[in-house]
């Protein structure tokens, strides 16, 4: 079984890693383009079998690692 995660940075949390997209998309003549956020997928192969529980375990590895849930959300997709 496979699940994806995407973490994005909470609204308001400062992203200056997209602020710099932003400037050199602006800098290599990509004109309307007002806000970048940045963010992360991560892609899991699993041994479990029961999607729920699945879900679960992934949901706990973001708890624990792979998101910093003071400042970004996340969202787990089971394939």
């Amino acid at each position: 079984m496979k699940a994806r995660v995407n973490v994005t940075l909470k609204p308001g949390v400062l992203d200056p890693q997209g602020a710099a997209v932003r400037h050199s998309l602006g800098s290599l003549g990509f004109a309307g383009v007002d806000k970048v956020r940045q963010g992360k997928v991560i892609e899991l192969d699993l041994t479990e079998n029961d999607p729920i529980k699945a879900k679960s375990q992934v949901e706990d590895m973001c708890e624990k690692l792979l998101a910093n849930t003071v400042i970004e959300n996340y969202s787990v997709e089971i394939l």
